[in-house]
């Protein structure tokens, strides 16, 4: 390994990771470290809401990589340490506690944090949301078999929750303004496919209500006068790019995340971008996407890695998501500018193919049991078919 230069993430989630481990498989001997403010070595994320909110998995259990792969690499994890600032002229990076690390190339995979809907109550710090495990853990501890929580919102992260708490045996409810889940991403189809799911897991569904207030030790009041009782509220309103660290460096934001261009580098050649907080070009789509995805937060990371050991490195996969609401998953891929058709292609009791077009171009991809379709889709979409 190469001592005298350091590459530095900041961030321990799976574009970091996969940046670290992307480097090094590409040959690449600098320095790394991997700056983390949470307590824990990267870890899985997708369980949060499912597996580690039932209690059907533990902690321990979620790491990418353990101690081990870390010593054996020669990758340096700083746990529970926040980068403060980042100084692009001098090349250095600031710790909360005033520590500078020095590098030849910095990696922002500072991800995104969860949003708080505008209404009076809403940023009480008791109100749950989950964007990591200690939330989760959290919101486990407080939502126990026999309890009530309400769910504020639709989109996947309250779906597969409120479906995980309703498993666990809590009485659970969700609250939002929309009349579908996740209708104005997915179609209308695939929506009552969501809403069936979620009803069927105990789930009671208030949609088209808008939460007018959250009183404390919890009250949800809804438009039109109801009120619901619960012992636990989770806040599932969508995130934001954790942009802040590189508009502090005097980097420009679009919409509050980084632009970089599809090898992951930013305007300034030694600052790259990975994961949530990252806008890349996308090679085949011709245009810069952002997306909050577990599995294009490893792809970017993979992208920074080989371009940061000097490979001719783009993303290129087609965007998309798996989602598990009890025990069935949803796979969909797309662009992620919307559609103005959807075409469904399969409507079975455990087969759901929806086909979604934009302009006459095939937009994106959903299946639920049936693999090979959503192959097909994501394969088409990557060759502009």
């Amino acid at each position: 390994m190469r001592a005298d230069r350091r590459i530095v993430i900041v961030g321990g989630g799976p574009a970091a990771l996969s940046t670290a481990r992307s480097y090094r498989e590409a040959g690449g001997e600098a320095a790394v470290e991997l700056v983390t403010a949470e307590p824990h070595l990267p870890y899985e994320r997708p369980p949060l809401t499912k597996a580690l909110l039932r209690g059907e998995s533990e902690p321990a259990e979620l790491p990418i990589e353990d101690e081990g792969w870390f010593a054996a690499h020669d990758v340096v994890v700083r746990r529970g340490a926040v980068a403060g600032a980042l100084d692009r002229a001098a090349r250095r990076v600031t710790l909360e506690d005033g520590e500078q690390l020095g590098f030849d190339a910095c990696v922002l995979a500072t991800g995104s944090e969860p949003q708080r809907p505008p209404v009076d109550g809403a940023r009480d710090p008791r109100l749950h949301t989950v964007r990591t495990v200690d939330d989760a853990l959290a919101l486990r501890a407080t939502a126990t078999p026999g309890s009530r929580a309400i769910v504020v919102g639709a989109g996947f992260i309250a779906c597969e929750a409120a479906a995980s708490l309703a498993m666990r045996g809590v009485d659970v409810a969700l609250a939002a303004p929309e009349d579908l889940p996740q209708a104005s991403r997915l179609g209308e189809r695939a929506g009552e496919r969501i809403a069936g799911w979620l009803r069927e897991a105990g789930v009671d569904l208030r949609l088209g209500a808008d939460v007018e207030a959250i009183e404390p030790a919890w009250t949800v009041r809804l438009a039109g006068g109801a009120a619901l009782q619960a012992d636990a509220v989770l806040l599932a309103t969508g995130v934001a790019p954790r942009g802040a660290l590189a508009q502090a460096a005097g980097l420009a934001l679009e919409d509050g995340a980084l632009p970089v261009d599809a090898a992951m580098r930013s305007a300034d050649p030694a600052v790259l971008a990975a994961g949530d907080v990252a806008a890349a070009h996308h090679a085949r789509a011709g245009r810069r996407i952002r997306v909050e995805h577990w599995g294009d937060a490893l792809a970017h990371g993979e992208i920074a890695g080989r371009t940061l050991a000097g490979d001719d490195a783009a993303w290129t996969s087609a965007p998309g998501f798996w989602s598990t609401i009890g025990t069935r998953t949803l796979k969909h891929s797309a662009w992620g500018d919307g559609f103005d058709e959807a075409h469904v292609v399969a409507d079975e009791p455990e087969r759901l193919v929806v086909r979604y077009m934009r302009s006459g171009s095939l937009a994106g991809v959903l299946a639920f049991g049936d693999d090979d379709a959503y192959e097909e889709g994501k394969a088409a979409l990557e060759d502009g078919r």
